[in-house]
């Protein structure tokens, strides 16, 4: 911005989650002075707070790209081998780390582990934090945003929506409630996710740092069944997860649930506006079929810091060419990873014979043909990179 003041941050990100911190972090490896980068998020919560009870599913390539930054979490649960099923039809199919040369598909991780690790290594990077979560775009324009909180008003040259939701519009409302818990199981498999559909939704077994034989539950179905869940005592849901499950982990043990969401797809419809851009759940929620969501918003940082590296060490010039090419580069990707997470849950609930037949036929297939699974496989390992 030739002649003009110079802004109190060059970027400015709102929300300090996975993908607030994650760009940050990409940013100041490259940003001549860190310090112009500031952090907007909540503050962190002290040991007297209970830890976040939510698990987090992240592929082979968050796990590379956060390694990098300093930023894994120290205690986390590897994924070797997925199993796809669906109740009450034939068909399943097997995805295995070591047929694609990886050491694992991915892994999961507590919210809280992550977000204490991406804090410390913010915490290192020469960032500027600014803890306070009532943090909001005020208003933007060609020359720059500015950035309110708390009766202060900070200018940026670049703006970044990281928190929050697309928008109020959905596209898809699922008619599903996501219910979360732990599970032990008496027979378990170590480094094995599980992936069962149901014509309610989708039943997810994800291996979990806590140990061994627990695992975490992510149990999608009809928000009036979600409900009757959330009211059971921990007998009660066991019996109920295991005549939905199954015997293949044995025996069962639940706890009461963590918590409930309503599911729906929401796609923001453009990812940059003039000096500002949206990334992670400000971008885009998705069904949690298949976990993709952190790991989406994971690839948004990535390749907004790659399209705001160059621009850092010469910040008086425009950045809305930049920023509409990251928003142009990120469609093919967010559009198939949506479609995959979009369709998964839709078909096998239809609760028709003839697709439920076609669709055990379907893993069948694509257990059998390594060259049909080869591609979905990938794309849950890194989505699709520009």
């Amino acid at each position: 911005m030739p002649g003009m003041s110079l802004p109190d941050h060059d970027i400015a990100i709102l929300g300090g989650g996975p993908a607030g911190s994650a760009l940050a972090l990409l940013l100041a490896r490259t940003a001549p002075r860190p310090d112009r980068i500031a952090l907007f998020r909540a503050p962190l919560r002290g040991a007297g707070h209970a830890a976040d009870p939510r698990s987090l599913a992240m592929n082979h390539g968050s796990q590379v790209l956060l390694a990098s930054l300093g930023a894994w979490p120290r205690v986390a649960a590897e994924i070797r081998t997925v199993h796809v099923s669906q109740r009450g039809r034939l068909g399943r199919t097997l995805i295995r780390h070591d047929d694609y040369g990886v050491p694992r598909l991915g892994s999961v991780a507590g919210y809280s582990a992550l977000h204490q690790a991406l804090a410390e290594a913010v915490a290192k990077s020469g960032v500027q934090v600014i803890e306070d979560g009532q943090a909001r775009l005020a208003r933007h324009d060609a020359q720059g945003a500015t950035i309110e909180q708390a009766g202060r008003a900070w200018s940026c040259a670049v703006a970044v929506q990281a928190d929050g939701t697309p928008g109020d519009a959905a596209p898809r409302d699922y008619d599903q409630h996501a219910v979360l818990t732990l599970a032990r199981a008496s027979l378990p498999r170590a480094g094995w996710a599980w992936e069962r559909f149901t014509r309610e939704g989708p039943l997810a077994l994800l291996p979990h740092p806590a140990g061994p034989d627990v695992h975490s539950v992510v149990w999608c179905c009809r928000p009036e069944r979600a409900r009757q869940l959330q009211a059971m005592d921990e007998a009660e849901f066991s019996r109920a997860l295991n005549a939905a499950f199954g015997t293949r982990l044995g025996r069962l043990s639940a706890q009461r649930p963590d918590g409930v969401f309503p599911l729906a797809l929401r796609l923001r419809p453009a990812l940059a506006e003039g000096r500002t851009a949206a990334i992670g759940n400000a971008a885009q929620t998705l069904h949690p079929v298949a976990g993709q969501g952190l790991n989406l918003g994971l690839r948004d940082a990535a390749r907004l810091a790659l399209s705001l590296a160059g621009w850092l060490r010469q910040a008086d010039t425009d950045p809305a060419p930049l920023l509409a090419q990251y928003a142009q580069a990120r469609q093919p990707d967010r559009r198939a990873t949506a479609g995959v997470t979009d369709f998964l849950p839709r078909v096998f609930a239809t609760g028709l014979p003839a697709v439920e037949h076609a669709c055990g036929l379907a893993l069948l297939g694509l257990d059998l043909a390594a060259p049909l699974r080869a591609p979905l496989a990938r794309h849950l390992l890194q989505g699709l990179r520009a």
